[in-house]
């Protein structure tokens, strides 16, 4: 469910300096053993008080006293007199770094808010600058790839063997610690972050994959909660082939909202006005650009992995249609669009595609976590007849999406079995979920708040995008800001949630500069979270 962990502001330091403290830990709680950490100033532009740090933990937690791995941590810490303990945030993918997003949090709550709570980023083991960090196989995703949708045999072979090889070589380069990348562990390594931050409990906020991982540590050690927000929920009853089948049709239908956004702003775009037709068109570029990568860098793989980010947030969508709208409109030169008119499309995928070191790490983690987590099918027929059966009716990534996860099919490490992560020992938790969310449908946050009892759905009526909360829709935060002050949730009954929030009007076209600017707070948390989390 991860595509890029394209962090916008990295953890760069421009201050200096160490500072060796224990936080105030939360009132509620027996004590827990207290172990210093030391903290670096590691400020940037944006995030001057951002502190980093690391800790130790068992590579195998039946081994407590075996080979240790390092955790990068992050930190803003509490500036109120009475602190309301640790904050641990977490970006999903799985493979997300979340060194960053401990700022990104602490500056977009209120500020007396952020002032009670000692806000905690880190990168889950194998991620960033976590130690170990996973590279299975540099430059899998470089352009151009096979045709994801796999119209021959020769088509399905060249796809095979490509993700197959990634397989093989995440296993010769990694080998046993594969088996030990995993949310079980990641999950028993945030209580030695906690033991580390001498805290008896946490607060917990994760967005995508971090819902789920929030779920299983609340599983393992629900006297260790304190408060918990699970923000854009995954579908615990999924773990981890249905889940991907379900996004198939989720991104479907939210590309055809897309397609339909654009129609309705035929006038900017010219590309017509039926969002069948607009719609029609894609598909055309996207079979122009089989026969002519534009650029020499984007053909039709590289075209979906151009527009998926518009599934997530639809602050992007202006970028996408004017990309879109370029290449669609422009003339024909010798077979293939003129280089001026394909230019826009290009820049599309290096801004929202193109991968670097760091997503390379990002994807590593997914597979490892996803592959190892749970059991996928290992015959390959059963990928084909199921993808091909959902692509009639989902064809906008159901196959990009298949080879996206299927190094999993001859993953080598054996499969375990997820645990179930329906709860009745945690305080109230409350959860965020967006009616026509791609990434995590609406209905895994439904089932979610049913094996969470005493749990509280906040849904967000007619939004789609992946990541709700402290993205601009201010009666969505009233509800995390009232929460994180005092635990408090509502109660109120519609339909399944408990209170419903309005989604924030769509987008405005051209100039998208503007466009983005208006929704800047979403475009930055989206930054952070990246794609496929």
């Amino acid at each position: 469910m991860k595509k890029r962990a394209a962090v916008l502001f990295g953890v760069t330091a421009v201050m200096a300096g160490t500072v060796t403290a224990v936080p105030s830990a939360a009132s509620t709680g027996p004590a827990a053993p207290r172990t210093t950490l030391t903290w670096t100033a590691c400020s940037t532009k944006n995030y001057p008080t951002l502190q980093c740090s690391s800790v130790a933990v068992p590579l195998d937690h039946a081994r407590p006293h075996g080979e240790k791995i390092t955790l990068a941590l992050s930190r803003v810490p509490h500036t109120a007199v009475k602190s309301q303990g640790p904050l641990l945030v977490n970006p999903g993918g799985p493979g997300g770094s979340g060194l960053t997003l401990a700022g990104f949090v602490a500056s977009a709550l209120p500020k007396d808010l952020a002032a009670q709570y000692d806000v905690v980023g880190f990168d889950p083991r194998g991620v960033g600058k976590s130690k170990p960090a996973l590279d299975c196989g540099p430059g899998h995703s470089a352009p151009v790839r096979p045709n994801s949708v796999p119209r021959s045999l020769t088509e399905e072979r060249a796809n095979l063997d490509r993700v197959r090889s990634f397989a093989r070589a995440c296993a010769a380069k990694h080998g046993s610690l594969l088996n030990h990348i995993d949310t079980v562990s990641t999950a028993r390594d945030l209580d030695l972050v906690r033991q580390a931050l001498g805290a008896p409990q946490i607060n917990y906020f994760g967005y995508s994959y971090g819902t789920y991982l929030g779920a299983v540590y609340a599983k393992l050690h629900p006297q260790r909660v304190r408060r918990m927000v699970l923000d854009s929920i995954v579908g615990p009853d999924g773990v981890w082939y249905d889940a991907n089948l379900a996004q198939d049709y989720a991104f479907d239908a939210r590309h055809k909202a897309f397609m339909a956004w654009v129609a309705r702003h035929d006038s900017t775009y010219k590309l017509g006005s039926d969002p069948l037709a607009v719609e029609a068109k894609w598909y055309r570029m996207r079979t122009a650009v089989q026969q002519n990568p534009a650029g020499g860098k984007v053909g039709p793989a590289e075209l979906e992995d151009t527009f998926m980010p518009g599934g997530y947030f639809d602050g992007y969508w202006p970028y996408l249609a004017e990309a879109f709208a370029s290449y669609a409109n422009g003339k024909d030169v010798a077979g293939k669009k003129a280089e001026k008119d394909a230019a826009p499309l290009v820049k599309a995928y290096e801004k929202f595609a193109a991968v670097d070191s760091a997503d390379e790490n990002g994807y590593s983690v997914y597979a490892a976590v996803q592959c190892r987590d749970a059991a996928w099918p290992r015959d390959w027929h059963t990928w084909r007849q199921d993808m091909w059966q959902a692509h009639a009716k989902a064809p906008f990534m159901t196959w990009n999406n298949a080879w996206y996860n299927a190094p999993c099919a001859s993953w080598s490490t054996k499969s375990l079995t997820p645990p179930n992560v329906s709860n009745a020992l945690l305080p109230p938790v409350l959860l965020f979920q967006a009616t026509d969310d791609a990434a995590t449908p609406y209905e895994g946050g439904v089932s979610m708040h049913r094996k969470l009892r005493g749990s509280s759905l906040v849904v967000e009526q007619g939004g789609g995008n992946h990541g709700i909360s402290l993205s601009g829709n201010a009666c969505l935060d009233r509800y995390l800001t009232d929460y994180l002050t005092t635990g408090a949730v509502p109660r109120g009954r519609v339909g399944e949630a408990d209170a419903v929030c309005d989604a924030l009007p769509e987008p405005k076209p051209l100039p998208a500069t503007k466009a983005a600017a208006r929704r800047s707070g979403g475009a930055t948390l989206h930054g952070l979270l990246g794609f496929r989390s």
